[in-house]
């Protein structure tokens, strides 16, 4: 994303189709067909969420526009890649100035003043259309004797990527003056900032309860334990998740052209800029238009006179851009002011045959309707998340503050798989960004002492840097298997593609890179003839200084042994001991219970965790290690003792692979009670916001959406991305209550085709594969 380093941008297109129609007319075109919308493409927030209510967000994975339950506050908006980096911190995702705020006064009182409730907010209905990209809020307000229609539509536009547009149509049921206020908000900074580059944990519990005035916090007290949410829907960690700064550097405002504008640069950060375009109604009756400008606040203000019954729409054109996409503020202002002259109704026309292009890859399950919008939403996220262009990472979770916008595992392990089938060419941006962050990997390799890439825990997703708080350094000097899921993906794109030029280029020399750090980090045991991986924290991160940590050895075989077939794919030698380390890897294994540890036999398995066995995670497809079908049953009924016994809030991505795993075992009915229990309590209302545990706050999070998905595509498919293409390593297999599964219009070595699941007269599961 080219910020703070040499990393490319995304680049997007600017184009617009001419509307012939009035504003009016398009707006009730666009109601239209937003009412046409299939029901397991929406979901809706009423008045009963109006006391707990997850805000969406809308994106375009360029930039984003959180949700609010009027439809016109201003909210936090952040830029793909656009990072503060305050010195003693680690980087964090700088807020832009919110873009989407309109406010409107009756006379008597503003919108966006008093409090949403079922007696000021009647006939409430807010409709997130995940086919068409929009969100759509409706409902009367009732302000003393007056009240007023309203309808706010907004979207980001998927197809003009520096664009996004705010619609509000008033409809008073009174006669006189009325004003409308359009803003460039910039979003307030932090009051209680932390040093969390220099802080320990106990420093950090320590420096958060005296911030907020709580008692010393227990010793063994986790960060989510020390503060609790200030309201019921926001982060358990939001005492450290919150978000970066941009300082205004310049902005402004014309009565005249009705526009306003606003430029700035994250602390240390790049710069960015944002540019608005009004529409007034033609109806309005003596338009008066002011504007103020501040560094605190950009304001176009606009007085006229209104008659009862008829309907006023105004509309914001924004156009947003950053260093390396997109022009300076002037480009953003030709841009909303050419937005303007195309107008909404082509716009929205645009946006909806662009995400309606996007959904001709999709899962299709016949027989549960809410499973279905479970996986649309999830599926939903993925996308907005993700762009086609340059090298643009998934962010744990996607565009908010929550782990701090930075790169895990998750962008190569659990999102990518899912893009892969259905989107490669997203899937692709996804892993160019760890080639482009390659440098920076290859150096800190050097300064820990070993040979090749060491890839950070947390990247930051402009530069590659580690980013890792202070408090959770064992984890960024010891989670290392992420330099093997790296290594993976780069691996699982080439099967997929068979694009031998980007292996050659790109692909390879990650992968190779990151062998050479396994032949570096290995240690050789010649009583026992083997090689160890000594003092690694797992993925149950409890267990934070563990020798021959069984999915850490795993990974690293793994990428021992696709480093040596990339090599001789590409005609070239590969280096002898990467076969001979791969072969000789100790992976833990108890004889007697037929089963695989977690680690290594020395260490007690017996922490209160939020997995307690992360075995479960040697089958998750792009790893699924070679075991007989009994000890793969042994692994799977201790996972399950081990939830029961050791995770009373378990971690939603090791429950997908639970169910995926289930499904590998042929137990259709297991992986439907696995895949039914990420649902319920992961899913936060009204917009399907998954969490990371079905009690905590931490939304938003990709990896639990694409665990989800992983099992449509990989477990009840039986599917696996294999040297001799996409093959059936286990037999399907379908929950009673489904009728069919279609894996629709999936992408494999330049042919779409479709992969269907159904049952024959007998009602066995039978698959088809067809264009």
């Amino acid at each position: 994303m080219g910020l703070h380093g040499d990393t490319p941008v995304r680049t997007g297109s600017s184009r617009g189709l001419p509307c012939t129609f009035t504003l009016l007319a398009c707006w009730l075109l666009a109601q239209a067909g937003l009412a046409a919308t299939p029901s397991d493409f929406e979901l809706r927030a009423t008045q009963k969420d109006f006391t707990l209510y997850f805000p969406t967000y809308l994106a375009n994975g360029f930039f984003s526009a959180q949700s609010s339950l009027r439809g016109t506050e201003a909210t936090l908006a952040q830029m793909a890649g656009l990072m503060d980096y305050t010195a003693g911190d680690v980087s964090r995702p700088a807020a832009i100035p919110s873009w989407t705020e309109i406010d409107y006064f009756d006379g008597n009182a503003w919108l966006n003043d008093g409090s949403v409730t079922p007696t000021a907010f009647r006939q409430y209905r807010q409709t997130l259309d995940m086919q068409g990209g929009t969100l759509a809020t409706g409902y009367v307000w009732a302000e003393g004797r007056k009240s007023t229609r309203v309808a706010v539509t907004t979207f980001v536009s998927e197809d003009a990527t520096h664009l996004g547009v705010t619609t509000l149509s008033l409809t008073p049921d009174f006669a006189g003056q009325i004003r409308v206020r359009f803003t460039l908000r910039p979003w307030p900074a932090f009051a209680h900032r932390l040093a969390l580059a220099q802080l320990t944990l106990p420093q950090a519990k320590e420096a958060i309860a005296s911030t907020y005035g709580l008692p010393p916090p227990p010793e063994k007290a986790v960060l989510s334990q020390v503060l609790k949410p200030a309201t019921a829907t926001a982060a358990n960690r939001a005492a450290i998740w919150y978000p970066g700064e941009v300082r205004v550097e310049a902005s402004g405002a014309s009565d005249s052209e009705r526009v306003l504008w606003i430029r700035g640069r994250a602390i240390n950060g790049a710069a960015m800029a944002e540019a608005a375009a009004i529409t007034l109604p033609a109806g309005l009756a003596h338009p008066h238009v002011t504007v103020e400008s501040s560094p605190q606040l950009v304001v176009l203000n606009v007085e006229g006179s209104v008659q009862p019954g008829k309907s006023y729409a105004f509309t914001k054109f924004v156009a947003a851009s950053q260093d390396k996409w997109g022009g300076p503020v002037e480009e953003d202002l030709r841009l909303a002011k050419a937005a303007r002259t195309v107008g909404w109704g082509a716009l929205l026309k645009k946006q909806h045959a662009a995400w309606r292009d996007l959904w001709k890859s999709d899962i299709l399950v016949n027989g549960d309707n809410g499973l279905q919008r479970a996986i649309h939403s999830d599926l939903f996220y993925l996308l907005e998340n993700s762009a086609a262009d340059g090298a643009s990472p998934l962010a744990a979770c996607g565009f908010s503050p929550n782990y701090l916008y930075h790169v895990f595992w998750d962008n190569d392990s659990w999102d990518f798989p899912v893009l892969l089938l259905l989107h490669p060419e997203r899937a692709k941006a996804q892993i160019m960004f760890r080639y482009l962050t390659l440098p920076a990997a290859q150096e800190r390799a050097r300064a820990h002492g070993y040979q090749g890439a060491m890839f950070p825990w947390e990247s930051d997703p402009a530069t590659g840097s580690d980013e890792t708080p202070y408090f959770a350094h064992e984890n960024a000097q010891r989670e290392i298997h992420i330099n093997g899921d790296v290594a993976i993906a780069q691996w699982q794109y080439y099967l997929a593609t068979h694009d031998l030029a980007w292996l050659r280029q790109y692909g390879y020399p990650v992968i190779g890179a990151t062998a050479d750090f396994w032949a570096s980090r290995v240690v050789y045991r010649q009583g026992e003839d083997r090689y160890e991986i000594t003092h690694v924290t797992s993925p149950d991160e409890a267990y934070n200084d563990v020798d021959n940590d069984s999915f850490t050895n795993a990974i690293a075989q793994r990428n021992l042994v696709i480093a040596t077939a990339a090599a001789q794919a590409l005609g070239q030698t590969p280096r002898p001991e990467w076969e001979v380390i791969a072969r000789k890897l100790y992976i833990p294994f108890s004889e007697a219970e037929q089963r695989h540890l977690d680690f290594d036999p020395s260490v007690p398995h017996d922490k209160q965790t939020w997995m307690g066995s992360s075995l479960t995670f040697l089958a998750y497809p792009q790893l699924d290690l070679a075991m007989s079908p009994q000890v793969r049953r042994n692994d799977f009924s201790f996972a399950l003792r081990s939830i029961r016994e050791l995770a009373p809030d378990a971690n939603a991505m090791m429950l997908a692979m639970i169910s995926l795993e289930a499904a590998e075992l042929g137990d259709a009915a297991e992986a439907a009670r696995w895949l039914q229990r990420q649902q319920a309590g992961f899913l936060k209302p009204p917009f399907n916001v998954r969490s990371e545990t079905a009690l905590n706050n931490t939304t938003y999070i990709l990896a639990t959406s694409a665990g989800f998905l992983q099992n449509f595509l990989y477990g009840f498919s039986g599917l696996r991305i294999m040297d001799e293409g996409l093959m059936p390593q286990y037999p399907a297999v379908m929950p009673a209550a489904w009728k069919a599964l279609t894996l629709k219009n999936i992408a494999f070595r330049g042919r779409r085709f479709d992969y269907v699941l159904s049952r024959n007269r007998a009602g066995a599961v039978q698959v088809r594969r067809q264009p």
